[in-house]
């Protein structure tokens, strides 16, 4: 504690007593008290009134994670959490880790859960999830419990220092987790457009070979507009993605795509393109007739819609894949994004450098991408011995051949 004399602006002395309160629960800041009287006795016991409501109400909020459980606390997380500008598919996410750290500690007091209790939380959890699950989870319990020592609640965050169980894989894992599986192959993608060409139902053929040939995701495939098709430069704008949390087609949300890398303008080959200029006519047709009996038209210029103009969302492409996939004599188990992962590969051994690839396929990270080129670059190169190998066989039967 510091006392000092000073004279006010008015020209009055007065005593000024500074005092260190407890750090701001908030923001972790130092608070000093600062208080001034004629007297000096009264100067310093304004200030020691004033560090003991301080510490009072610090203590008070601690008192309170005591009693307060981690689901209300939570609740009122997400709540913030939720008007950061996050994407509604990254809080169903949220709420989908929450509700498992619900069944677990949702009713116990935030206070009371230690770091060790924490721990063996995590480690309980490897029994029953992936560890992407668990990582998952761990990151928004953090935020939960940075939330609850921000405001005052606890001192410290059990989840500091956490450590995530290594979960040792089993052999039917380590058989799946085959990156071949990832991608389909030059012929078991020819076969698939094959099965689509012929069998294919209304939208599938101009879909599913935009997807194979530009590598969409889904979300940013069923909400393309007619507005982000150049038909004179031959590309497509990639600038949002669709979402519906009910998947209903009449309510949903256009929102930014994954990251600012997935903005992005995709060059589109010609035979694609005119596929794309012949649905626009059908469509502008298919629309005229519907509005000659109804004035109920969704008219959001969606690329692929209804006849009614709702657009089709992420689950349709997901049916029409598996009907088509069943008729096929691929067994792998390929969902849409299986012909985002083909189109890496298509690129990788057409000789495409990795900075190229993803800026077209809009990754920003490295590793999805990397994962997949290293694979077929290193196939690429066995592939390549191996031919080799056969010339040189051959060359040797040969030479055989016209000694003998």
């Amino acid at each position: 504690m510091y006392i000092r004399k000073i004279t006010t602006k008015s020209g009055e002395e007065r005593w000024q007593c500074t005092g260190e309160g407890p750090p701001d629960p908030v923001t972790g800041k130092r608070r000093q008290v600062v208080r001034r009287d004629k007297g000096k006795t009264k100067a310093k016991q304004k200030v020691l009134d004033a560090l003991a409501a301080l510490k009072l109400s610090g203590e008070d909020r601690t008192e309170i994670g005591r009693k307060i459980s981690f689901k209300e606390v939570a609740d009122e997380w997400i709540k913030n959490y939720a008007m950061t500008g996050v994407k509604r598919g990254t809080i169903r996410i949220r709420e989908d880790e929450l509700n498992i750290l619900f069944k677990r500690i949702g009713s116990q007091a935030i206070g009371s859960i230690s770091h060790a209790s924490y721990q063996s939380l995590i480690n309980k959890l490897a029994k029953d999830y992936a560890l992407n699950t668990i990582q998952g989870v761990h990151i928004t319990a953090n935020m939960v419990f940075k939330f609850a020592k921000n405001d005052g609640l606890i001192k410290k965050k059990p989840t500091d220092d956490i450590k995530m169980p290594k979960i040792r894989k089993t052999v039917e894992d380590l058989e799946n987790d085959d990156i071949d599986e990832a991608y389909l192959e030059t012929d078991e993608l020819s076969e698939f457009l094959e099965v689509v060409r012929h069998d294919g139902l209304n939208l599938d053929l101009e879909r599913f070979y935009l997807l194979a040939f530009t590598g969409l995701r889904t979300g940013e495939l069923c909400a393309l507009k007619w507005s982000d098709v150049d038909f004179t430069a031959n590309t497509i704008r990639v600038t949002k993605s669709i979402f519906s949390e009910r998947n209903n087609m009449k309510i949903y949300v256009l929102e930014t795509p994954k990251t600012s890398g997935s903005v992005r303008t995709i060059q589109v080959e010609s035979e694609i393109m005119s596929l794309l200029s012949t649905l626009k006519r059908d469509q502008q047709k298919q629309k005229m007739k519907y509005m000659h009996f109804t004035d109920d038209y969704h008219d959001a210029n969606f690329v692929f819609c209804r006849e009614d103009g709702y657009p089709y969302l992420q689950g349709n492409l997901v049916l029409r894949m598996k009907r088509l996939i069943k008729k096929s004599s691929i067994t792998k188990h390929a969902t849409p994004h299986i012909l985002r992962h083909t189109h890496i590969s298509m690129l990788t051994e057409a000789g495409v450098d990795i900075a190229t690839i993803m800026e077209r396929v809009g990754h920003e990270k490295m590793e999805t991408t990397m994962k997949i080129y290293t694979h077929v670059t290193k196939k690429m190169k066995k592939d390549a011995s191996d031919k080799v190998r056969s010339l040189h066989l051959d060359a040797l039967s040969q030479l055989k051949s016209d000694i003998m």
